[in-house]
């Protein structure tokens, strides 16, 4: 035969039962069901108490918790989360902290528990990412070492009206400078915005975007009329390689947390869009805390440039041993009896040029190298590097 299967519930009701039948004693009863007399009457009394349901096991966790987060600490936790829905459990605790310094709060662990009970966190599945790319900001120690520029893509608004945010940032303390809608992307209105923030903060010593207008052109050395006026205002320009958008992948990332927090969805109207914008600027630079910066704020790490801008637009200065030709109206320089064309971007700009040691000529606007003049009077541009393209596999 089988053996039989039971279970402790099955039992202690057995036991139960043949303790109200009084058949035999309490001693007798235990000893045959391997419990103790104390074990006997404990769960008689729970049988008294509740009927069968009190023969269950109850659960051995405490009451209450010595280290369980107060109402209060819960409440503000939810308050900051509330008013910063992008904000993770870093960034409020660290909020918190600097706000209410007195105050033990509890570790991120425990912030990201709670949200995630209040249905406050989306999970998603882990992905795999390739190590930060750092070199491109190797020489950027200090502020206004270098600024970076850059459109986000447009949107419509509510009302149908078309928004192109340009951002303004300074690589090193994430401050950010300018966060404007802009009525057309071209260098006409991108220029006021910029000039707008030299004015107020100063000159930085680079300003870092990307190869479209009108940051840059498909013309000699990269520059558009707004580079040029960049390079006239005394700051170097810097462009990332074509089709590399993680070399300026510090405002980039601005961009995910700008479109997170203003427009998702747009505001009615782009005034109102405006008016975001400058609200989330000043909780960016002053509230936000920033992993990057020890949790702290872009604010705490920013100060203006100690080089002024005083409005004036120079040309660039050539040395003595350097030829100097103007631009013609055509976008042409005159050499040794050729018409050289160079780009339009530098009509009515000087150029300089330097003799090589096999008879070419280097050509450059300011610190902007433009190419070289061959002993033909052949103008060649700088080579880009091209990109390896991976293998298809079949």
């Amino acid at each position: 035969m089988p053996w039989k299967e039971t279970c402790a519930m099955e039992e202690r009701l057995k036991l139960m039962l043949e303790w109200e039948a009084e058949e035999k004693s309490v001693s007798e009863l235990c000893r045959c069901y391997g419990v103790s007399r104390k074990t006997g009457y404990k769960w008689h009394r729970r049988y008294v108490e509740r009927g069968a349901s009190g023969l269950l096991d109850l659960s051995r966790a405490p009451h209450r918790h010595p280290h369980a987060l107060s109402d209060a600490v819960v409440a503000s936790i939810l308050e900051v989360r509330h008013g910063h829905p992008t904000w993770g459990p870093k960034k409020i605790r660290a909020y918190l902290g600097r706000h209410r310094p007195g105050v033990g709060w509890p570790a991120v662990s425990s912030i990201g528990e709670l949200l995630q009970r209040e249905g406050l966190v989306v999970s998603r599945r882990k992905r795999l990412r390739a190590p930060p790319r750092t070199a491109p900001f190797a020489t950027c120690a200090e502020a206004n070492d270098v600024w970076c520029i850059d459109l986000k893509g447009w949107f419509k608004c509510g009302d149908g009206a078309r928004c192109d945010p340009l951002t303004l940032s300074d690589a090193r303390s994430r401050y950010l400078l300018r966060c404007q809608a802009l009525r057309c992307t071209d260098g006409e209105h991108a220029w006021p915005v910029l000039e707008a923030a030299f004015r107020e903060y100063g000159l930085p010593g680079a300003l870092r975007s990307d190869n479209g207008p009108p940051f840059g052109s498909v013309g000699a050395g990269g520059l558009s009329p707004f580079a040029v006026k960049v390079v006239k205002a005394g700051v170097m320009v810097e462009r990332i390689d074509p089709g590399q958008p993680q070399q300026n992948g510090r405002l980039e990332r601005l961009h995910l947390t700008l479109k997170q927090e203003t427009a998702s969805p747009p505001a009615s109207s782009l005034r109102a869009q405006g008016r975001r914008f400058e609200a989330f600027q000043r909780s960016y630079n002053e509230e936000r805390p920033h992993e990057a910066l020890d949790q702290t704020p872009p604010a705490d790490h920013y100060q203006s440039s100690a080089r002024r801008y005083s409005g004036r637009l120079r040309e660039p200065e050539y040395g003595d041993d350097e030829e100097v030709r103007r631009v013609h109206h055509s976008g042409e320089v005159r050499w040794r009896g050729h018409s050289i064309y160079i780009s339009e971007s530098l009509v009515g700009e000087p150029v300089g040029l330097v003799e090589r040691d096999n008879g070419d000529w280097d050509i450059h606007y300011g610190p902007v190298p433009l190419g070289r003049i061959d002993r033909k009077g052949r103008f060649h541009r700088p080579k880009r590097k091209r990109r390896r393209r991976k293998p298809v596999r079949g």
